[in-house]
């Protein structure tokens, strides 16, 4: 995913800067490494960040990002929308990054746990017998979507027994994100977060907590320690951007989910994608409005 971004001036070279700061060949994991090497979380995390800030480097550059245009990340996400905003450099986000990764997936090989998705059926239905059977919602996604995060043999159950209208589809990820079973990942993450000067967002900086744009830095750096025990409302940011009267949004790399997402929840709302460096013209065409988020 990282190979036609590597064409543009200065890019392979800080993402060398990033892998030396991180300690992994970001380079390498990015083009050539297998599925299963970057399937691990304490790769996938710093690897995403740092792709998503390599795309937003380049929308600087050309000018395509609109004064005051709110900005949202979902999950790992949100250390590239933070970055973005201003809250934290970009080196800052990456490094976040490779932390979370590796304290996440230290906690994931604590005892089996997993995420499923819960796909349609009535939401309150859905959200009582997520907490019958000890789990949590992990992600709120709007659109009928509610992630389940738990212990392995709580979600089996609940393949088994979904709830009325509802189909369950297990996720291909390590463990229990953004639930109680992350808290030493959080401990870890407060450690490492203590060493952070923030600085006020200079863009509004959306929070997966609950949709609010925060001002105050070091709320919003306590709010992404805290991000990995407390579920994603992702839902809540896509109400945030539709009460802005946000008419449209472009997603970083590597995109095309949450466009998704929104165009299903946010109708009328035009969606760009941005996956490769040709992308980039379809961000431009939305230059003249000023309701631009990217996500």
């Amino acid at each position: 995913m990282l190979t036609p971004w590597l064409e543009l001036d200065g890019v392979e070279q800080q993402l060398q800067s990033w892998s030396t700061a991180t300690g992994l060949d970001l380079v390498r994991l990015g083009t050539t490494a297998e599925a299963d090497e970057i399937k691990d979380t304490a790769v996938t995390q710093p690897l995403v960040v740092a792709l998503s800030l390599v795309a937003a480097e380049q929308l600087r550059r050309r000018g395509d990002l609109p004064e005051a245009t709110p900005v949202a990340g979902h999950s790992v996400g949100e250390l590239a929308a933070a970055a973005l905003a201003g809250l934290l450099t970009p080196d800052e986000a990456v490094r976040f990054a490779a932390v979370r990764g590796r304290e996440m997936a230290a906690a994931c090989a604590k005892e089996p746990t997993g995420m499923s998705a819960v796909l349609g059926g009535d939401e309150a239905a859905v959200l009582d017998r997520i907490e019958q059977l000890g789990l949590e919602p992990a992600n709120r996604n709007g659109g009928g979507q509610i992630v389940a995060a738990g212990r392995t043999p709580a979600l089996q159950e609940l393949a088994d027994q979904p709830p009325e209208g509802a189909r369950v589809r297990p996720l291909p990820v390590a463990g229990a994100f953004h639930t109680r079973f992350m808290a030493p990942a959080q401990e870890a993450l407060a450690e490492h977060a203590a060493k952070i000067s923030p600085q006020p967002p200079q863009l509004p900086l959306l929070s997966n907590a609950d949709g609010a744009v925060v001002g105050d830095p070091a709320e919003a750096l306590d709010r992404l320690v805290a991000a990995v025990t407390r579920p994603v409302r992702w839902d809540s940011c896509m109400a945030t951007l539709a009460e802005r009267g946000a008419t449209s949004t472009v997603e970083l790399p590597p995109a095309g989910t949450l466009s998704g997402m929104v165009r299903r929840e946010l109708s009328g709302t035009k969606a760009v994608a941005l996956k490769k460096p040709e992308d980039l013209d379809k961000v431009a065409e939305l230059s003249s409005d000023t309701g631009g988020s990217p996500a």
